[in-house]
């Protein structure tokens, strides 16, 4: 799995979350269960994980709906 999206906003999560379930790709949020810990602070971010199949084309489906994605790392 390869990570696609890192974020302090939850609505930003799941907005791409649905984006990428509408086109059949399986994604995964890390880190909910440590933010929700750590209360309204904002200091641990969550993570979106895609397939590594369905990386590149998960990348062109968030960039093209305007949500700012990290540089692409190998």
């Amino acid at each position: 799995m390869k990570e696609i999206l890192r974020t302090n906003d939850p609505t930003i999560v799941a907005f791409a979350s649905a984006l990428l379930r509408a086109e059949d790709i399986e994604c995964f949020d890390l880190d909910v269960y440590m933010s929700l810990l750590e209360g309204a602070i904002g200091v641990m971010p969550r993570r979106v994980m895609v397939a590594d199949r369905h990386y590149f084309r998960a990348r062109a489906i968030l960039r093209d709906n305007a949500i700012d994605l990290p540089p692409e790392t190998r």
